[in-house]
């Protein structure tokens, strides 16, 4: 048994090493970098949700420094053009998942559920960072709002993408359960509605023009931020198929941060147009 075991031993080092054999070492395949910390999980999460109150808390009476509602606040002094913000911004939302995925030996992907989950987050920031950004016709962008949105992008494409690559667990069936299928459907809703509410008011300016005017057509019958629900409902369609504390805490962060943006815009309409519709909420159809 000794003998064997010995000579098992040295066949397995003359394998790693090739010496006598004439052959190359096998590959190894590499341990995992990183693994699952569920207190991990929870830390950022919670995190990511006191981040939301701060910025209700910051935005709700006062606009963010940006687009239609500079023009009443102190101007930033450096600036980049909208094409080049957004594309820099939104960039590291697609990236870091992909970096956490190859890192992942061997890729932890399944099932299926898990794998639709992954790309529907990849898929919206694929849009944002590849396409969206080449057609918008926004104002120069304040770097330090560029700064920190930036930072944020790293942060949640971290948490997302760390939470389904490394930590979810779903069962074989979950992509017929309820919740992955309603959220999915809210979530492709969702981002119908975003991507035609930015082609609409992509459609309000020719190309040099930075007048603001009446946004006509969609959803925007009813509401004067269309685009800005279309994303809530995206996300907590994508909190629902989740089922997930960080998606979650996503969503409640995105309602927090946009929100407020959409009922300042109602606002700016409502005082720079006499003509507005008075029928139009600021969110919410019928509602708010």
């Amino acid at each position: 048994m000794g003998g064997s075991a010995a000579g098992r031993g040295d066949r397995r080092h003359s394998n790693k090493t090739g010496a006598g054999t004439g052959r190359r070492p096998l590959p190894r395949c590499p341990a995992s970098i990183m693994q699952c910390f569920p207190s991990l999980v929870l830390a950022l999460s919670s995190l990511l949700g006191a981040l939301a109150l701060l910025q209700l808390s910051l935005y709700l009476r006062v606009p963010s420094r940006y687009g239609k509602h500079e023009e009443r606040l102190c101007r930033p002094r450096g600036r980049l053009p909208a094409r080049c913000a957004w594309f820099v911004q939104e960039l590291p939302s697609f990236l870091v998942p992909a970096l956490l995925l190859a890192l992942r030996s061997p890729p932890r992907l399944e099932p299926l559920g898990c794998r639709l989950l992954c790309c529907l987050f990849c898929w919206h920031y694929f849009y944002r960072t590849f396409i969206y950004p080449f057609f918008t016709r926004g104002r120069p962008f304040p770097l330090q709002l560029l700064f920190f949105g930036t930072l944020f992008c790293i942060y949640n494409g971290f948490l997302q993408g760390y939470y389904l690559i490394y930590c979810a667990e779903y069962p074989n069936d979950w992509c017929t359960d309820i919740r992955f299928t309603s959220g999915l459907l809210l979530f492709l809703l969702g981002m119908g509605i975003n991507i035609h509410s930015d082609l609409l008011l992509r459609q309000l300016r020719k190309p040099g023009e930075v007048t603001y005017k009446i946004p006509q057509g969609g959803l925007f019958t009813y509401v004067s931020g269309a685009n800005y629900f279309g994303e809530i409902v995206e996300w907590f369609g994508f909190a629902i198929a989740t089922w997930s504390l960080p998606a979650f805490a996503f969503a409640f962060f995105t309602l927090c941060c946009i929100g407020p943006r959409a009922y300042h815009h109602h606002r700016y309409y409502l005082k720079t147009f006499t003509d507005y519709p008075k029928s139009r909420k600021a969110l919410i159809p019928f509602v708010f």
